[in-house]
């Protein structure tokens, strides 16, 4: 049988903290938030594994490093409502709910919605929302957000997403560049311009509805 407890204490200790994550409000979160929680049972063995963690219908949580380096560059405050895009099975939103007033956890599947609404429910996670809907589109009926967290790896970030950041908001993402590995990028909404600078490299699986349209050359 699996020390869960063990598991998360060497997650933290082996992975998040020797990698420049200081934030305390968010190290204690992910020292206390049962991971497995929020998996397939299938999966829960492996529920603290440093790399991208498959949950099945070709999904993946972002590897724990990369998740929380990702967080702690957005500066999450408790007064933040949140856009996690590409909650999969809730364990991001869960975290964010830990850190901020509210958020919406969008998936593009139903049944990862479902499973991700009955897994918050079940840590007593009441000011987090999982929600249904084209990734890419982010949820504009909720917005403005303060931050928005992008679960995964994106050709690009599209306008969709930047225009339901609120004034001084912040969205972080990982950008596909030339090669194969990604740019995290943090970008920022300051005077009604967006702008934004690559924080650190990395390579977590493709989000999906994000791949670009092809265009016809005449």
């Amino acid at each position: 049988m699996t020390d869960f407890a063990a598991a998360r204490y060497f997650m933290v200790e082996g992975q998040i903290r020797p990698n420049k994550v200081t934030d305390h409000r968010l190290v204690d979160v992910l020292s206390e938030l049962p991971r497995e929680a929020f998996v397939p049972e299938s999966a829960r063995g492996v529920a603290y594994v440093d790399d991208d963690l498959p949950i099945g219908k070709g999904r993946f949580l972002l590897e724990p490093m990369v998740f929380a380096r990702m967080l702690q560059a957005v500066a999450v405050q408790e007064t933040d409502r949140v856009l996690d895009v590409g909650a999969a099975g809730g364990y991001s939103t869960a975290v964010l709910g830990r850190l901020a007033t509210s958020v919406i956890g969008l998936d593009c599947d139903e049944g990862l919605t479902a499973a991700a609404t009955a897994a918050l429910a079940g840590q007593g996670i009441a000011n987090a929302k999982a929600v249904t809907g084209p990734l890419a589109e982010g949820y504009a009926q909720n917005a403005p957000y303060d931050v928005i967290v992008v679960e995964g790896t994106v050709p690009e970030v599209p306008a969709a997403l930047t225009e339901q950041l609120a004034e001084g908001g912040r969205l972080v993402a990982v950008v596909q560049g030339s090669g194969s590995v990604g740019e995290v990028r943090l970008f920022q909404r300051t005077a009604g311009i967006v702008s934004s600078r690559i924080l650190f490299e990395a390579k977590p699986h493709a989000l999906p509805g994000f791949e670009k349209k092809a265009s016809f050359v005449f």
